[in-house]
């Protein structure tokens, strides 16, 4: 947020109480331990263990490595590692795995990603993506530059063809430092750096604070969040043009090629529940809760004179706050919400929603509900999801992104919330959560000042918990 804090928000809108819902195949649930304490159940792999390091709290038989810390830990350059490090993924090698790192880096961060020769999309911009190759067991063997010049790499995703797909949060456009315009979606190889060269950003999926994106494996088509306010942002569906088969440096060919700029068709989500038009995602109390879903194509997707999710009347699209997380898993997109107050334009409050699209069925359904956190400074409470992966033991991980303590919250496939970490640190985010391809590690970022861990333990000992 720019001005009031999510806590400023809820004093002044009175609310006093946490409401707890779940629905689906992982449903959700996020409160405080009183709430869920009634089942008698067990979930999760058990309490927190502070950490005597004061950083990771984590449960009894897991362990941390830190694999990269910003302005300590080195590129193969001889630079510090950048700062704020966001959204990652990792990509299996023959040694281990290669993590591609987001570097949230939007003008006053003391370390910005090195503008590398051939590397650098606008040498006045500061964010961009590093490389961090490490073993099987997450020890750091070597990190260096795959994208510079952009501009608050925030969030991205995976595709199909094990690429990553790096996001600028921004409408920033050129002027003062910057010598172009920024707000685009870039491609990062995660092993062929001679791919990486020259950057080229995809203008086809549009120039605006993009968050995340979830690509479809059979179809290609990628499906984007936007987090911005006044209005708030929308959710976007990119449909190739026809022929169109993806593939490594296919999206940069297309991009490259006549008409790239335009290339395919770029929408925005307008939801229903049977004739009534939903303007705001908010509206939805109840887990479960699903709407059809209709795409509205973008008039100007470069945005040349008004911001993309301004050229579209409130009965056109379907709105929501701070939309942030996303991954594709089960057959559909699955995106967040991170928090919204009436204050802030949206319907009504809560502390985050995690929705899965169904490409089938053409319909959004919610599938989680943090009702609003009266007490973020107490353990167990929970608020503010942002990043989001899918646990190959069940369920999802969130990283928290609110106010007071914070966390990396899982959910069961029962519906039940369990704490995965704490920050033991500071107050700051958690960013970036996935796990390596074998399921042994547990990658996770806290912003700043800027640590990049690889947790491990027991995974295969996670209860699941009943229903409440």
């Amino acid at each position: 947020m720019t001005s009031l804090s999510r806590r400023d928000l809820l004093a002044r809108s009175g609310v006093t109480a946490m409401g707890l819902a779940f629905a689906g195949s992982i449903d959700t649930v996020a409160g405080p331990r009183a709430a869920l304490a009634d089942s008698g159940q067990a979930v999760g792999y058990g309490p927190l263990v502070p950490d005597p390091a004061g950083i990771l709290a984590l449960p009894e038989g897991f362990s941390y490595k830190i694999v990269a810390e910003v302005g300590k830990t080195t590129l193969v350059t001889g630079e510090p590692t950048p700062s704020d490090p966001d959204g990652t993924a990792n990509f299996p090698s023959p040694t281990g795995a290669t993590l591609v790192n987001n570097h949230e880096v939007g003008g006053s961060e003391p370390f910005r990603v090195p503008a590398l020769p051939g590397l650098t999309y606008d040498p006045g911009a500061g964010g961009g993506t590093t490389n961090i190759e490490v073993d099987h067991d997450g020890t750091r063997l070597r990190e260096y530059v795959s994208l510079a010049g952009t501009h608050n790499n925030c969030a991205g995703g995976l595709t199909p063809w094990n690429t990553w797909l790096t996001c600028e949060e921004t409408e920033a456009r050129a002027g003062g430092a910057l010598q172009k315009d920024h707000g685009y979606v870039f491609e990062v190889d995660a092993f062929d750096q001679q791919a990486n060269m020259d950057p080229v950003p995809l203008k086809f999926l549009g120039r605006y604070a993009h968050e995340a994106v979830a690509v479809d494996p059979r179809t290609s088509a990628i499906y984007e969040t936007e987090d911005a306010g006044g209005p708030n942002g929308l959710y976007y569906r990119w449909t190739p043009p026809k022929g169109f088969r993806g593939g490594k440096g296919a999206l940069r060919a297309l991009a490259l090629g006549t008409g790239g700029d335009t290339a395919g068709t770029l929408e925005a989500m307008s939801c229903y529940l049977g004739g009534k038009h939903v303007a705001d995602l908010s509206e939805a109390t109840r887990p479960g809760t699903t709407y059809r879903v209709r795409w509205v194509e973008v008039p100007d997707r470069d945005a040349r004179t008004t911001s993309v999710r301004k050229q579209f009347t409130d009965d056109q699209v379907t709105r929501s706050h701070k939309l942030e997380g996303a991954w594709w898993a089960d057959g559909g997109a699955y995106f967040v919400a991170s928090f919204a107050r009436t204050e802030d334009g949206s319907t009504r409050a809560h502390d985050g929603q995690v929705w899965f699209y169904d490409p089938a069925s053409q319909t959004v359904t919610l599938k989680v509900i943090f009702g609003v956190n009266p007490s973020p400074d107490a353990d167990g409470n929970y608020d503010g999801p942002d990043n989001i992966t899918v646990s190959p033991y069940g369920g999802v991980i969130l990283a928290e992104d609110g106010e007071g303590i914070q966390h990396l919250v899982g959910v069961t496939r029962s519906g039940r919330s369990y704490p995965m970490a704490r920050n033991d640190l500071n107050g700051n985010e958690f960013t970036g959560p996935n796990f390596s391809p074998d399921g042994r590690l547990l990658f996770a970022n806290i912003q700043s000042p800027g640590h990049v861990f690889a947790i491990t333990g027991p995974w295969e000992h996670l209860t699941q918990g009943g229903r409440r």
